[in-house]
């Protein structure tokens, strides 16, 4: 397996590694099952996050069977404040039979005033540099899909590392990529297919890896047929040839046409909608098969696809020209 340096943690970690959220799918045993071929297949890195439902215990579980040691951990958490986030690191080290989280990441910041709250003074930050002093954290990340606010993180100081949807159709993030590495940042590429959405998922993640700014990427799986295949990527390397670049890039176009990038240039909604996130919930839904962790998520919206009063705002703000208002419709179709 080609090993890749995590920036200035130091950590060797597989070029491929294993996205956690499509495990809640399975039981126990064959969770375990998954960690054993991860270890045969040379695939170390493990990410995963408390709101992933029962992620985090199916991982847990795993590793007390065949081995904490044999793994970098990385876990995150949506907490935004002090007491939130030192709840949520003693329930992730428990989930994760471990006395200690390699790395530990705030998960989805989006906005410039999430952010501020989380490096405030009671904000959850704290509760992750305590945490590190006690031996309880190693290192401490940052995961966005708004590359204005991953920005500020980059820029920050305080992370080891940054984590960004990245593949052959949503290449925004490019250059914070190579400002983060020039930084020594860890790069984590989040979304490699796209969200299920890129069917060539061995020429995606080629493509991706040909970006040395890229420390791992993350796609998640649930069978041991995917984890062979994805770690096939890793153990036996190689740079596309022109043909498949031009197969990979094609597709990408395609779906570029009604594909949401999650720049979040549509926002404000003047209904309140979180619009990119409706789109993310459905491909949970309709590309992972996760249908009914994803209505819940969606039913926690406040406001929802189905409030769009279809004013077209979004639309003349969206530099990709998506048709945001029947893409609204599909959600509301399948989510309700």
């Amino acid at each position: 397996m080609e090993k890749r340096i995590l920036g200035k943690t130091g950590l060797e970690i597989s070029s491929i590694g294993f996205g956690g959220i499509p495990i809640q799918r399975v039981d126990e045993e064959y969770a375990a099952r998954l960690i054993e071929e991860l270890n045969k297949q040379g695939i170390n890195f493990i990410d995963t996050a408390r709101g992933y439902t029962i992620s985090e215990e199916l991982i847990g579980y795993g590793l007390g069977k065949f081995g904490r040691d044999k793994f970098v951990l990385a876990t995150k958490s949506m907490s935004r404040d002090y007491d939130g986030m030192k709840k949520d690191i003693e329930i992730s080290l428990k989930n994760l039979r471990t006395e200690y989280i390699d790395l530990y990441q705030l998960h989805n910041v989006r906005t410039e005033a999430e952010y501020n709250k989380i490096i405030s003074e009671n904000g959850a930050l704290r509760a992750l540099k305590e945490a590190k002093q006690e031996g309880k954290v190693k290192h401490i990340g940052m995961t966005s899909h708004d590359l204005v606010t991953l920005e500020k993180g980059v820029d920050s100081g305080y992370f080891d590392t940054i984590q960004f949807p990245y593949n052959p159709v949503e290449r925004q993030a490019e250059e914070l990529f190579k400002k983060a590495n020039s930084l020594g940042l860890g790069v984590i590429v989040m979304k490699p297919l796209a969200g299920g959405a890129i069917t060539n998922a061995e020429l995606s993640l080629r493509f991706i890896l040909e970006n040395k700014s890229v420390s791992v990427a993350i796609p998640g799986m649930d069978s041991i047929e995917q984890i062979k295949e994805n770690a096939r990527v890793g153990n036996e390397y190689r740079k596309l040839n022109d043909t498949e670049r031009d197969i990979i890039l094609t597709e990408a176009k395609e779906l570029g046409t009604e594909f949401c990038r999650r720049c979040g240039y549509c926002a404000p909604c003047p209904q309140g909608i979180d619009i990119p996130s409706q789109f993310l919930i459905e491909g949970y839904y309709s590309r992972y098969n996760l249908k009914d962790w994803a209505k819940e998520r969606y039913m926690e919206f406040s406001s929802k696809a189905s409030d769009c009063i279809e004013c077209g705002q979004c639309e003349t703000r969206c530099p990709y020209d998506l048709p945001i208002r029947d893409m609204l419709k599909k959600v509301v179709n399948i989510l309700g």
